[in-house]
């Protein structure tokens, strides 16, 4: 899987903050390299060049995996 973004931390409203670095989109949804789902896009944001996404965990201990470099694993449908 080709690397889509890095998880940075978790916003005050439980949302998780992810730098993205590669093609995704909202409603995907975001593994670590273990095959792990970690969240799904809810919303990309910020600039084009350099876009962040907000998404929502997916896993009960999202903190272990700050810092960590997740891929798409599951393309998820658009609204």
């Amino acid at each position: 899987m080709k690397q889509a973004g890095v998880v940075l931390h978790q916003a005050g409203s439980g949302r998780v903050i992810i730098r993205l670095n590669g093609e995704a989109s909202e409603g995907d949804i975001l593994c670590n390299s273990q095959g792990v789902r970690v969240a799904r896009i809810r919303e990309v944001i910020g600039p084009v060049r350099a876009p962040y996404a907000s998404a929502e965990p997916l896993t009960n201990n999202i903190q272990r995996h700050m810092g960590e470099p997740v891929s798409v694993c599951n393309r998820g449908k658009r609204h």
